[in-house]
């Protein structure tokens, strides 16, 4: 092909006006042109330049596919390689393949660089907080972008082999190790880490102490995974600032407790009531206005309990008055949960996710914008999701029946006289720092117990590291800007006199982009 022909097509694809006339032609021509079967004989990386059809794309995404489960090319290569399909005139079209591929890629790089092991329960914490969480986070991510790219023939085969790998290499391995901590402890504790029961009194009384208001976001089910991915996008917002640390949530891992536990409490007690409703020095903390009582009498200042969903339609004057009228604000959001819980939606507890980082910086900003500084969030727990039908291995059966069962859970029993059970891990309530007598029972690792009626892949209130450690963010909003773009140079040639219809100029990126500095888009 001539280079004026080559300079005519590099034009008209790049053209915003006459770009579906072009896409129209290129689709008709790899017909005529016998492109795929041209494509077949090429190796993918001679092509990454090449974009003039969507058939190029395609190809390389499969021939990546097969490179990554054949693990014969490095995760820096992979990324690279995504990176500059970016610039493709079709990337937009395949953007969440080429997205799963690149997280596939970390994943399995990041496993067979992991070493799951550990000492004890505060080594598990601070490794899974220091490093292991990235692996979860990996994929999902990795499940996320297949999942949104509704193409799985081109990666079923690498699909497989993640879902294998995450559930037996990974997930089942560190859990079964963890177990092993879990068995030995006879308290459930973990100093330095702090246990969820201490959150109140060690970071909203600090505030309140030195008379300054405080506003605390809980998001049930947000694990410590998607509290670091939160972290990397509040600081990348203007004037806003972050750090984050891991804490040890209550046992069992459920919801009742959990937001028990973050509220200010002496004593904590789960009822022999068929719903294992939590009370908190003698009064039910069970939904939000029971939770707007307890907070407004232990916090010994105004405080306000609500739902996200509530302040969101605020205006901007009521919410003004909200805030000048209370101390401590408990702001309550329930995304990730409820559709992860319900058999019907789990399978798109990934997709929730997205939804509530969205919304979670949605909420921080309106609550910044009516100058609120000090800001928490938090969970009530994690969760375990596994992309794929479990097998008849991964289910225990439970002996205890009738009577002696107070509550059944996917991942906890509640109950009198359970005795040791196969499988199962006992806790008395002193153990777990609870008042009361019913015992528990938890699955070991990352097992489920049958429930008529309720999903499998979803799961929480049993004992994992994904299920205990949850995220405490510390939000602060600055008084001056800190985000910029980031610098770009243009480079040109030592003629500066223009000669022709056409001058090429070089942009050189200047430095690296970061949180605060951020990436920019230039059209010339």
């Amino acid at each position: 092909m001539s280079s004026e022909a080559l300079v005519f097509l590099r034009r008209w694809k790049d053209s915003r006006r006459h770009e579906e006339a072009f896409e129209n032609l290129a689709d008709e021509c790899s017909g005529i042109l016998n492109i795929e079967q041209d494509l077949a004989k090429r190796d993918f990386r001679d092509l990454l330049e090449v974009d003039y059809f969507s058939l190029i794309d395609q190809k390389i995404i499969s021939d990546l596919v097969q490179e990554v489960v054949a693990r014969t090319v490095t995760p820096g290569d992979v990324t690279r390689w995504v990176r500059q399909r970016r610039q493709g005139h079709w990337y937009a079209q395949y953007r969440d393949l080429y997205q799963a591929i690149d997280y596939a890629s970390q994943f399995i790089h990041g496993l067979t660089e992991a070493t799951l092991e550990m000492d004890s329960l505060v080594e598990g914490i601070q490794r899974y907080a220091q490093s292991w969480y990235r692996l979860d986070l990996h994929y999902r991510k990795f499940v996320f972008h297949i999942r949104s790219a509704g193409q799985a023939a081109l990666t079923s085969e690498l699909a497989r082999q993640i879902n294998d790998l995450y559930s037996n290499n990974y997930l089942l391995t560190l859990n079964d190790r963890w177990q092993t901590q879990v068995d030995a402890a006879k308290k459930w504790a973990a100093s330095p880490v702090r246990l969820q029961r201490e959150f109140f009194n060690t970071w909203v009384q600090p505030f309140l102490s030195k008379n300054k208001k405080v506003f605390v976001i809980i998001s049930d089910a947000l694990r410590y995974e998607i509290g670091d991915e939160l972290l990397s996008r509040i600081r990348k917002e203007d004037r806003f600032d972050a750090k984050l640390a891991p804490v040890l949530s209550m046992l069992p891992s459920y919801t009742q407790l959990g937001m028990a536990a973050l509220l200010p409490n002496q004593e904590l007690e789960i009822q022999d009531d068929g719903k294992a409703t939590v009370y908190i020095d003698g009064k039910s903390s069970s939904g939000t206005s029971n939770r707007d009582k307890i907070l407004k009498n232990g916090c010994g200042c105004r405080g306000v309990a609500l739902q996200s969903r509530d302040f969101l339609q605020m205006n901007r004057e009521e919410c003004r008055s909200l805030i000048r009228e209370h101390d401590v604000f408990y702001i309550y959001q329930n995304i990730i949960d409820k559709t992860g819980d319900a058999r019907d939606s789990e399978e798109r507890a990934f997709l929730a996710v997205e939804e509530t980082l969205e919304e979670l910086v949605k909420l921080l900003k309106k609550l910044a914008g009516n100058n609120a500084s000090n800001m928490l969030l938090t969970a009530d727990h994690g969760f375990i999701y596994q992309d794929h039908a479990l097998d008849e291995s991964e289910f225990v059966e439970i002996s205890a029946k009738g009577k002696d069962v107070s509550y059944l859970n996917r991942r906890f029993v509640l109950g009198y006289h359970l005795g040791k059970q196969k499988g199962m891990r006992a806790f008395e309530p002193e153990a777990l720092g609870l008042s009361g007598d019913l015992e528990m029972l938890i699955p070991k690792s990352i097992n489920r117990l049958r429930v008529r009626g309720a999903g499998s892949r979803f799961v929480h209130g049993g004992a994992s590291l994904q299920e205990v450690v949850v995220p405490v963010l510390q939000i602060h909003k600055k008084r001056k800007s800190d985000v910029r773009a980031v610098d770009v140079d243009v480079l040109r040639g030592g003629v500066s006199t223009i000669t022709s219809g056409q001058l090429s100029v070089a942009f050189y990126q200047a430095e690296p982009v970061t949180d605060k500095v951020q990436p920019r888009t230039l059209r010339v």
